[in-house]
């Protein structure tokens, strides 16, 4: 097992639980990693810290090593796993080997660059507040291999239904992956670094939805609109209407907030508690899939009333003298960020910034200009963030700081200087510059406006 982060932990524990004999490399040191190591040496995991991934790393092992399992952080075309593989190792992923272990249970894969995190907890939310029981996890919650040893240890009766939210990075690595309802949520330029291009990225997504025997499009998209005639034939959603340019909706809102499906009004949309149209989406999407699972109108209603929305996105955490403030910090690229500043109350407060990712940032700027009064950067692109908005004419301050709690005095005299209605983290970046992900950066987030409000209340 190649990396001992939270689905390599949960590989290596069902590995072991299987009869495996387990060796970990993880490349990184320390104290925390020293215990876990312990603690898993104890269970008879072998862990090797400080070891790079490089062909030598393997030699003692080559003689008996009949796979490596890697992360989804790990590229699939790492050298060094070509060259394992050209010595006839195979080479597989964390994600596919919870596949294996788990594909009995029908599986509801939700992939996309935007909104699939939300679909996946407000799909599992509805279904288990209906007594369906459903497991979530993948790449948000519990590793899917943490699932799989959890069904295996327990005497509990297994989920009837998995929601998994599935990356492009977990997808390339598993091909196999057949789910029973595949949710393909939106597509805009993203991890291209990895994939090199944005055709390679589509693909990867698309597969999913070919192995799933149910495929449900969000018509809105405009990637997907315009490759409907490309992609396999499945039910499409709408929050405009019908129809799109002859392209007809298969579940669509009214501009009156009424939810349709195939003609007949089933749900009263004003339930949803969280905002932006983007939501409105997330719902139809869920909402389809619960009706293809069998509940009725009256349950999927009864439980979206209930849904409070995803931490981390869109997450209203204060309200300051009249100012909404949220933690938008799953917003990792610009068009995550243009949709979150789309949702908030304007004028607002833009608060952006981390570790740059390719893309085009053309809308994220229009829309800065439409709604926000100020804009402060942080991290390793504030410069770069900030010569990009200087060059799209935005007329309001604009100030870069080392690091969030540096900035946020500044946010706060801005926002009262400007009148702004809402302040917004919503860093249109990847957090790893200075946290090990968008969690920890949203959590820091909401310790730093805790931590002001003591201050100066």
């Amino acid at each position: 097992m190649v990396g001992l982060g939270r689905s390599g932990l949960g590989a290596a524990k069902l590995l072991n639980e299987q009869g495996a004999n387990v060796v970990v490399f993880e490349q990184s040191n320390g104290p925390s990693l020293e215990a876990l190591s312990k603690e898993l040496n104890n269970q008879g995991i072998d862990v090797k810290l400080g070891v790079s991934l490089e062909l030598k790393s393997f030699e003692p092992w080559l003689s008996n090593l009949k796979s490596v399992v890697t992360s989804p952080a790990i590229a699939w075309d790492h050298c060094t796993l070509n060259a394992l593989r050209n010595k006839g190792i195979e080479i597989e992923s964390e994600i596919s080997l919870a596949w294996k272990a788990l594909k009995h249970i029908p599986w509801i894969g939700v992939t996309g660059t935007n909104g699939k995190t939300t679909v996946t907890h407000m799909l599992h939310h509805v279904l288990n507040s209906n007594q369906i029981n459903t497991a979530m996890g993948g790449n948000v919650g519990i590793p899917a291999s943490q699932i799989a040893l959890d069904s295996i240890r327990s005497s509990r009766t297994e989920p009837n239904w998995l929601v998994m939210e599935l990356s492009s990075y977990q997808l390339e690595t598993s091909p196999n992956i057949s789910p029973k309802i595949g949710i393909w949520t939106t597509l805009t330029p993203d991890h291209l670094e990895r994939h090199g291009s944005l055709e390679n990225y589509s693909d990867i997504k698309k597969r999913l939805l070919e192995n799933s025997s149910i495929r449900i499009y969000n018509l809105d998209d405009h990637f997907l609109k315009n490759a409907r005639s490309k992609l396999m034939e499945g039910i499409w959603v709408s929050t405009n209407g019908a129809a799109i340019n002859n392209n007809q909706a298969d579940f669509w809102i009214t501009s009156k907030g009424k939810l349709y499906e195939k003609g007949e009004e089933i749900l009263d949309t004003t339930l949803l508690n969280i905002p932006g149209r983007h939501n409105l989406q997330n719902l139809l999407l869920v909402t389809a899939a619960a009706r293809e699972i069998g509940l009725s109108p009256r349950d999927i209603e009864q439980a979206i009333a209930s849904f409070k929305g995803v931490p981390h996105r869109l997450e209203k955490i204060a309200n300051i003298k009249g100012i909404e403030i949220f933690n938008d910090s799953k917003a990792t690229n610009y068009e995550a960020a243009k949709i979150g500043l789309e949702a908030v109350p304007s004028p607002t407060i833009v608060i952006a910034g981390g570790q740059s990712k390719k893309g085009n940032p053309n809308d994220w700027l229009q829309a800065l200009n439409k709604k926000a009064c100020a804009v402060v950067l942080f991290g390793a692109s504030a410069n770069t963030l900030f010569d990009l908005i200087r060059d799209s004419k935005f007329s309001g301050p604009v100030n870069c700081f080392p690091s969030l709690n540096d900035a946020i005095e500044t946010v706060f005299n801005l926002a009262f200087e400007e009148k702004a209605k809402s302040i917004l983290l919503s860093p249109a970046c990847a957090s790893f510059d200075q946290y090990k992900d968008y969690e920890e950066r949203g959590n820091e987030f909401k310790k730093i406006i805790n931590q002001w409000l003591i201050l100066n209340s």
